[in-house]
């Protein structure tokens, strides 16, 4: 007698072209240890203003010591063209053999795109349009030039998760909208993840990112094309970063509610090579962390209901009875009915279906 088995969810897992995480160390020292590794003599830094100043970054470059080559601090919200040429022809002329990204989102961004403008020898911002995407091609496959690209090591500074990822924006002043660049080459080579590297980012920057990684795990629990990889990544993901804001809240800025949420951000993108959820916001000139952190209830709820477990879910994002700061009404993401109802309505009636209310 035999049983016949369900059979098993068509999918595909991708591995990207990164190296190593780094974790449990301070971010100056493991560096150090990173760049020796990879055998660099001219390390330039990537980051911005506020971070430029603080003791933080000044210890990186005290570790680097002969191997630091310079550094880039105008990287601005959103990461405008103009800035990521500046900082592109800066590192250029710093004959730079290794970028190190310190920051959020738009530094970490800024900086993939800086190692397109090396790469292709872009040198003013009228140039990168020829570059823009729409599809974010295969990050598995590696290219022809790989050995040519210049890369990049990130020293994460909010919870955006930007530094897992192998494509970047760049604001157009001109069109109005953040545009997509993309290479399997401009992953971080290596991430660093150091708690102590976030006590200087404002608490708002923390909480909206991390609900940015809320909302992309539960936009997988309630995907069509789920798997129980997945599932299991992204309910440990819920489960972590639920606890860490808990504790970022009670007690701000401390390494151990940190730490928590880094790991669950950690976790969380562990499950973007097999199942990635809806990404559904045109990228428009207004804070991108408070936009995606906006969690939308209709995806909780849809998780929740998936995934009884998770009890944080049920009552939307909010932590014992406090609801996280809310974006204003003109940077939050309106959308009319159920989630992907005007981009894919075939697939939202069989979420209806799925997921009854």
């Amino acid at each position: 007698m035999t049983t016949e088995l369900s059979p098993m969810t068509p999918g595909l897992h991708r591995f990207y072209m990164m190296d190593r995480i780094v974790h449990g160390r301070a971010a100056a020292e493991a560096l150090q240890v990173e760049v020796a590794r990879l055998e660099k003599s001219n390390v330039f830094l990537v980051t911005n203003k506020s971070l430029a100043g603080g003791s933080r970054v000044a210890a990186i470059v005290r570790e680097l010591g002969d191997r630091y080559a310079g550094q880039f601090a105008g990287v601005t919200a959103h990461g405008p063209r103009q800035s990521v040429i500046d900082g592109a022809n800066a590192a250029r002329t710093a004959n730079a053999d290794l970028l190190v990204a310190v920051g959020g989102g738009s530094v970490i961004d800024a900086a993939k795109v800086m190692q397109l403008c090396l790469r292709n020898s872009v040198r003013d911002a009228g140039t990168l349009s020829d570059f823009v995407v729409r599809d974010r091609g295969d990050p598995s496959t590696r290219p022809a030039d790989a050995d040519r690209w210049i890369r990049m090591i990130a020293i994460p500074t909010t919870l955006s998760a930007a530094e897992f990822t192998w494509f970047g924006g760049a604001f157009n002043p001109e069109s109005g909208m953040k545009e997509a660049f993309s290479n399997a080459m401009m992953i971080p080579q290596v991430i660093i993840m150091d708690p102590q590297m976030t006590m200087e980012t404002p608490m708002h920057l923390l909480l909206t990112t991390g609900m940015k990684a809320v909302d992309h795990a539960a936009e997988r629990l309630a995907s069509l094309k789920s798997n129980p990889y997945n599932d299991a990544v992204s309910s440990l993901a819920l489960r972590l970063l639920s606890s860490g804001l808990r504790l970022l809240i009670a007690i701000p800025q401390t390494a151990s509610s940190i730490a928590t949420s880094i790991w669950g951000v950690h976790v969380d993108v562990r499950g973007c090579g097999g199942c990635p959820g809806r990404y559904w916001s045109r990228h428009r000139p207004c804070p991108w962390s408070a936009l995606r952190g906006a969690a939308r209830r209709d995806i909780l709820r849809d998780a929740a209901g998936r995934h009884a477990m998770e009890p944080a879910l049920q009552s939307g994002p909010s932590v014992d009875g406090r609801r996280l700061p809310r974006p204003s009404s003109r940077q939050r993401v309106r959308r009319r009915g159920r989630p992907g109802c005007r981009t894919r309505p075939a697939e939202n009636a069989a979420r209806c279906r799925r997921f009854p209310n």
